[in-house]
């Protein structure tokens, strides 16, 4: 079975490429790994990246399932993803081609090819200075807003990341003063109609361990609870800090095991 979509914003020269063309591109190699591979490809009008899976094989499969996890078998979990938050109208990558083939879930091969983002830059790296070169008030409250918006947007629709760290969320440069954050790596994002607590709990945890070194004060960390909540603080208190204490309980583990590993 054949799975094959090229986008009206591709560029011409691309538009002629069958399935098997994308899985052979060569560019600047940003990540390999056994089964995925992701790369920049440059051309003299644009600028791509291309995810091509190459099939994880039984044994893959089987390690994940045993460890109570799906498995991702191809670059179908991002496209659906990405066309999720593009009709919640959150800033995500723009796909111009997508393919599958094959019936097997061991030797599924795929790809997604997406723009490149232009005057970005990650959270991750726009925050690492914030504890000696504090941000405004300001910029800060409007991101940790905008931070809370889209994770409960997300949430509410059935969308859970399972890498939700400040380094997959990038912030135009070219828009402000005015916060416009766009969310990537969707390759494991998972979407239902009900989301499982823990899997929101393991978000949010990873969102909350990646800020801690980032010197955000417990008003920040309460501002965020409360734009995400759309309650009141005593609200919080009385009816929902189990939650959230779970949340801070994982993210405080995630960041002791990266400590120790001397990340």
């Amino acid at each position: 079975m054949l799975t094959f979509i090229k986008h009206r914003e591709l560029e011409q020269s691309y538009q002629q490429f069958n399935f098997e063309d994308f899985m052979q591109l060569n560019g600047q190699i940003f990540r390999a790994l056994e089964n995925r591979k992701t790369q920049c490809i440059a051309s003299s009008a644009n600028t791509y990246f291309i995810k091509q899976h190459l099939g994880i094989g039984w044994k893959e499969i089987f390690k994940n399932l045993f460890s109570l996890r799906l498995p991702v078998v191809s670059a179908e979990n991002e496209y659906r993803a990405i066309g999720l938050l593009a009709q919640l109208n959150i800033p995500t990558l723009k796909v111009v081609a997508y393919g599958k083939k094959g019936l097997n879930p061991a030797s599924l091969k795929s790809f997604i090819m997406t723009e490149a983002l232009q005057d970005i830059v990650s959270l991750e790296d726009l925050c690492r200075t914030w504890p000696v070169q504090a941000p405004t008030f300001t910029f800060k409250q409007a991101l940790i807003k905008e931070l809370a918006r889209i994770a409960s947007l997300i949430h509410q629709h059935g969308l859970n990341h399972r890498d939700f760290y400040l380094c997959h969320f990038l912030l135009r440069l070219d828009n402000l003063p005015k916060v416009k954050l766009h969310v990537i790596d969707l390759h494991r994002a998972q979407i239902r109609k009900k989301i499982p607590r823990r899997w929101i709990i393991k978000d949010l945890a990873g969102l909350y361990f990646s800020s801690l070194a980032i010197g955000l004060t417990q008003r920040d960390l309460l501002r965020f609870i409360q734009c995400y909540t759309q309650c009141s603080f005593r609200t919080i208190q009385s009816s929902g800090m189990s939650f959230w204490l779970k949340v801070k309980e994982r993210g405080d583990k995630l960041y002791k095991t990266h400590l120790s590993k001397g990340c």
